[in-house]
């Protein structure tokens, strides 16, 4: 079913009209009965497709890096924060 509506009618029952295209009706508005444009619905955007191993090689770690700093550690734990229970 095809529904024409002037410009004055489609800015005042527009939700209806987009309604009617979820519907899959088709929608022209017209100016002064002359029809100029028509509703569509919209194309959902598509997601950019994920490709894996994109940085490989770019990234570097450190064979140590999941190993405490012995300096950085005694720092740490001798700080007001932690006080040495042991004195």
């Amino acid at each position: 079913m095809t529904i024409q509506v002037n410009i004055h009618e489609a800015k005042t029952s527009l939700s209806k009209l987009i309604d009617a295209v979820k519907r899959g009706e088709e929608v022209i508005i017209a100016r002064a009965g002359k029809p100029e444009v028509r509703l569509v619905p919209a194309e959902p955007a598509e997601k950019p497709k994920r490709e894996f191993g994109l940085l490989k090689g770019k990234i570097w770690f450190a064979p140590d890096y999941d190993q405490a700093d012995a300096e950085i550690e005694r720092d740490f734990y001798a700080s007001p924060l932690f006080p040495d229970d042991k004195a």
